[in-house]
This record gives structure tokens, sequence and C-alpha cells, in this order.
């Protein structure tokens, strides 16, 4: 071969490995590597986020507390504008805002990465309707800018603020854990109710595709929608609540510090769920102006976020001294028919622990009926001597492990954000506070406890399970929020699991009985509904920091009961004084509907006290928060037939109350 053919074919050879080459490349291009594609589609194509709306939120009647309302966002893609033929003044005429604060919010930090030129973000957020509807003439005079519409919360009872909660755009946390879940700009449920149950409201995103012409301007729907997803609606949820009864017991509670829980017994579903004070929720939907009410509402001294049926942590008072009888009774400690003497106290060491002046002791339901001090404080020390006067630490942990059973010191699983588990001490509790080198404790350390005083904490909510428990005589339901899912969408199973307390229903009968008793001629006579067996217990809770809390719990009626309810009110004074004609009226209203005429005197005194206005300090007094020890007396409740109700002097905020 010569040398021209040789060069020839050299020639054609590197042509054919060319051509291949670039077969392949084109091939590679068309049929694996889209970035291309991809970058003309994002020429070409907008595609835009189509928001679903929430989940909505009916109380147990069928009555709508969470309703969506449209809000508008203007959104903005910086490289449509053309800032040459835009009429920047009459833009920003429209929206009220400078020349200069246009440019401001225009101004992104592109390196970042959070932000596009080609991608839309808000310019303007939650636009008034009116304002939507004055731009909405002349928006296609402004390239670039277009609206897309949400749905925010709207509360149509203004009640229930704590329990409903509200909903927050993400911030970079919730982007980061949701694992593109959410972007920015997303709204997520951020307390009660709307975070609890954010999985099944806030529904599925989707998405529409917009084509644009060769200028930026959007001429119509790419391909007819053929690739547009549509956006599926949040689970409607039945809650538990009933909002009339939220309601009038936040009527009641006003100007006051404090809580109401009231659950089903039967069932464990919550009735109502109050603590005050609170605010209207519709203060915190996602409109203009939301901020400052915000910044305004965590800087209120008396802690309005702060939830009292969960968070706080009280010393029940004498409501606590049917949990001594119960384990007394169960554990052969305490002899039903066993009587009392009193004397006006409790001697002991040569000291004095009062009691309220009171007709006499007979047996186990007058000790409840008129709240006798001397006669807990004998039997929970037999309950702790149980083994030995040298041996507390049994008797105590076997009181303890009783406690637990009724829900006590443990969290009760509720649906709900924040619970606290309260504090049932234990043995190794106060072994800590009192080490055995120094002396150690006995059972006379720590009887307060048997009053419902000294290191014992309950939540509000625990309260009112252990009411539902006595109830049922003997069982209760994890409290919860949720009744159903209107999509057939199950409630979690632990709501249908029987908590069983080992203690035989004949005690609880005794019980029931002493709480029906304190209605009817005890220390909690005001609590008394026309029509209705009552049964319920009063308690003072000693506050060293100011006015004692007025406490308590009850069932009705008493067979077949619909309602279990506690009730605590900070710095009020006796139990009787505004706790039970609190939870009288409230089971009065679930049960007949309406408050009797002749009480109608005891409801217009309970809304219209003011407990706290006059009191509303600076800023927050620090309290010391380690734990109390002692055997401080529990000055009981007056006669619920007292002809005023003397008015709190102080007050002692719930937070400075859960640091208790």
């Amino acid at each position: 071969m010569n040398i021209s053919a040789q060069r020839q074919r050299t020639i054609q050879i590197v042509f054919l490995v060319s051509a291949a080459l670039l077969v392949l490349k084109v091939a590679y291009l068309q049929l694996i590597d889209d970035s291309f594609r991809r970058r003309a589609d994002a020429t070409t194509i907008d595609k835009l986020t189509v928001y679903p709306p929430r989940g909505l939120v009916y109380d147990r009647n069928g009555k709508l507390i969470i309703n969506n309302e449209a809000m508008y966002d203007l959104m903005v893609t910086y490289n449509q504008i053309d800032f040459d033929q835009m009429n920047i003044p009459k833009f920003c005429a429209l929206l009220g805002i400078t020349e200069e604060e246009f440019r401001l919010r225009l101004k992104k930090d592109w390196k970042s990465g959070k932000f596009s030129r080609s991608v839309p973000f808000v310019f303007d957020k939650k636009l008034s309707i009116e304002k939507y509807a004055l731009l909405q003439e002349s928006l296609y005079e402004f390239p670039g800018f277009f609206v897309q519409v949400r749905n925010i919360r709207g509360y149509p009872h203004h009640a229930g603020a704590h329990v409903l909660g509200y909903i927050n755009e993400v911030d970079p946390r919730d982007i980061e854990r949701s694992k593109g879940i959410y972007q920015s700009g997303d709204y997520i449920g951020a307390a009660g109710l709307e975070s609890e149950y954010e999985l099944y409201l806030r529904g599925k995103k989707g998405t529409t595709s917009l084509l644009k012409d060769n200028l930026g301007r959007i001429v119509g729907k790419y391909m007819n929608g053929a690739f547009d997803t549509a956006a599926v609606a949040g689970s409607d949820l039945t809650s538990s609540i009933n909002i009339d009864l939220q309601t009038y017991g936040e009527y009641l509670l006003q100007n006051k510090t404090g809580s109401i829980v009231a659950i089903e017994p039967k069932t464990g579903q919550i009735l109502c769920m109050i603590s005050g004070p609170t605010y209207d929720p519709n203060l915190l939907a996602m409109t203009q102006g939301r901020g400052a009410i915000f910044s305004q509402l965590l800087t209120d001294t008396l802690k309005p976020f702060f939830d009292r049926t969960v968070m706080a942590k009280y010393p029940p008072g004498s409501i606590f001294k049917t949990v001594v009888t119960l384990v007394g009774l169960q554990e052969g400690t305490l002899n039903p028919d066993r009587g009392q003497g009193c004397n006006g106290g409790y001697f002991y060491a040569g000291r004095l622990y009062k009691c309220h002046h009171h007709s006499h002791v007979g047996n186990v339901v007058d000790a409840i009926a008129y709240s006798c001090n001397t006669y807990y404080f004998t039997e929970f020390r037999n309950e702790i001597d149980k083994f030995g006067f040298s041996n507390p630490q049994q008797g105590l942990d076997l009181f303890a492990d009783y406690c637990k059973q009724l829900g006590l010191g443990t969290r009760l699983g509720i649906d709900y954000p924040n619970e606290s588990p309260g504090n049932i001490p234990t043995s190794a509790y106060y072994d800590k506070i009192y080490p055995k080198n120094l002396g150690g404790w006995r059972s006379p350390t720590i009887m307060s406890v048997g009053i419902g005083q000294g290191e014992i904490q309950l939540t509000t909510l625990q309260m009112a399970n252990l009411a539902a428990c006595i109830a049922n005589r003997g069982y209760w339901y994890s409290p919860h929020l949720a009744k159903e899912f209107r999509d057939g969408t199950p409630i979690p199973s632990r709501f249908y699991e029987k908590h069983e307390v080992k203690i035989e229903q004949r005690y609880f009968d005794l019980v029931r009985e002493g709480m029906a008793e304190c209605v009817n001629r005890g220390t909690a006579r005001i609590a008394q509904v026309p029509g209705i067996q009552v049964c319920g217990k009063t308690g003072t809770s000693q506050n060293p920091h100011g006015d004692d809390h007025s406490v308590f719990f009850a069932f009705a009626p008493k067979e077949n009961p619909k309602i279990a309810i506690a009730v605590y009110v900070e710095n009020a004074g006796w139990g009787a004084s505004y706790a039970a004609p609190i939870a009288g009226l409230m089971i009065e209203k679930l049960l007949n509907d309406t408050i009797a005429t002749a009480r109608k005197p005891v409801e217009e005194r309970m809304a219209n006290a003011d407990l706290i206005s006059k009191y509303r300090k600076p800023a927050i007094k620090q309290v010391d928060a380690r734990p109390r020890p002692g055997n401080a007396p529990d000055p009981e409740d007056i006669p619920s037939d007292v002809p005023d109700i003397q008015p709190a002097l102080g007050v002692t905020t719930g937070l400075e109350q859960g640091k208790k």
C-alpha cells in the first residue's frame, strides 16, 4: 500500500471514529442526560406549588371549630421583571410601600443558594382582600409578579386557644427534619391539636406547570396541564371537645389564673381543656400584625402561652385524701368504720398541726365529707409505717406504686404536647433530701403528703383523670382529644386501652359515697346541682408565695357518670370559694344545658371575679424551685354557704407554680 492510500485510510478512520463519538454523544444527551432539557424547561416552564387546604376540625357535636380562610401572597420571579418598562411608582402605590422598600425586598443573597433569580419567592405576604382586589386589576402591567392563594386558619368560636393551637411558618430546623416535605414559606402546626395531628391535617401539596414565552411572560398551562398534580386536602378531624362547654369554662375563668379539665369517664375523651389566662385564637392567625401580638403575649408576665392544664405542677391539697383512702382500704391499714376525734388538729412532737372545725368523724365517709386533716395525717402514717417505723421506704414505695396505677406521677399519654408527669415522691427521692448519715427520714417527716401537700405535684389533667378513675370504680383510659377522623383514619390504638387499678371496686364505692356526702353535707355544698347527684372533693393548696390555691375535682351523675372534672384556681383561697362553684356550674351546663335561676348569682359572681388584673407585675418574680419538705398543715375548706367570697390578695403565675 502506498503512502497516499495509507493516509486516506487513516483519515477515513478518524472521520468514522469522530462520527461514532458524535452519535454516541447525541444519544447520551437525548436518552440519558436531561440537563439541557431541564435548562430549557426552566426557561420556558414555571412550576408552581399548589397548597392543599388543611383539614378542618370539628367539636364532638359537629360544630366547626377550626376552618380555612383564603390568604394571598404576592410572589415574584426576579429575572422576569422588566425594570426599564415597569411603572414602579404605580406598583408601590398599589401596595402602600416606598420605592426604597421595593428595592430592599428584591435584594437577596443570590450566592447563598436560598434564593434564585429564576425561582419565585415571596415579595409581600398576607395581602388583605382589599389590597388583593386592587392589585389584581393591574397585575398584568407588572410581568414577574403573580398572586398565590394560601389558606390560613380561622376560629369561629373565639375559644380554645391552647387546645386548638396555631400554625407557624416553617423554620430551617423544620425544613431539615422534614426531609423534603416542607420548603421555605410553608406552614406547620406549632401548638395544640394543630401540632399533634400535623401529619393528618397538612394534606399533600400539588404542582402546576405554566408555559412562558420568550419574554418570560406566562401564556398558559404547559401541555394543557398534562403534568400537573392535584393537591390533596388534609383529613378532617372530629375532636372530643365540647366547644360550648369550653367557651363557658373560659367565661367563668376569665380574669383568673388556673386551669379546668373535663373528661368523659367511660371513654377518656376530653370535653374541655382550659388554661387561664387565655386569648382569642384568631389573634395568631397568619395575618398582618401577628408578630406584634405574638410578642405581646410572649412577654405578658402572666404567661398566657404557659398551658397550665398539662405543664403546671400543683400540690393537689385535700382532693388527694381520696387516694390515701383507697390505698389504706386496699392494704388493710384503714378500717372503714374507724372514727376519729379531732380536737382541732393533729399533735406530734409537741406541735399542733391544725384542722378546721367540723362535725364528728364517725367513719371513712365522714372523713372524706368533712376532710379531716387529723384523720389523714394518722392514716397516711399508718400506710407508710406498714412495714415498721424504721422501714418507711417500703411503705412509701408501695404507696407510690398505687399512685402510678391511678395515673399520678406519670405521663398519661394524651395526644397533646408538653405533658408533665408531675411528681409522686418515692423513697429514693427522700433519701436524697434526707441522707441517712444526717438522720434520714420517717413517716412524720413526710406526713403532709397525706393531705396533698409537701413534695407531691399533679397536673390538672391528672386530677381530672383521677376523678374519672373513681367514677369508673377503678379503671381509666388515656385522656385524648381526637374522637375520629372523618375519612375513616383510625385514631391511635392506645386510647382504647383500659388501665385497671389493683384496688377492689367496693373501696371505690366507699370513696364515691364520701365524695357524694362532701357535696351533700360537707365542704363542697356550693357545688350542688339541682336534680343531679354530684360527687366531689374540695382542696385548699398551700402557696408559700401568695394566697392559697382553690382546688376541686368531681364527677356526675353518681351513677353512669357523664363528666369528670378538675378545677384549679391559683391564689383564690378555699376550695369552696372558686374551684367548687365553677365546677358545679360547668357540670350543670353540660348535663342540664342551662343554669337554674337560683344559681345565676353564683354564675355572675364567678364570671365577674377579677383575681389578676391589678396584680400584673412588670417581671416574673423568681422563686425557690428546690423541693420544700415540711409538715405544714392543710387549712381546709370553709363551709360552702359563706355569704361573701373575698378576692385573692396576690397572684402566682403558673410558670412559678410549675417550678415548685
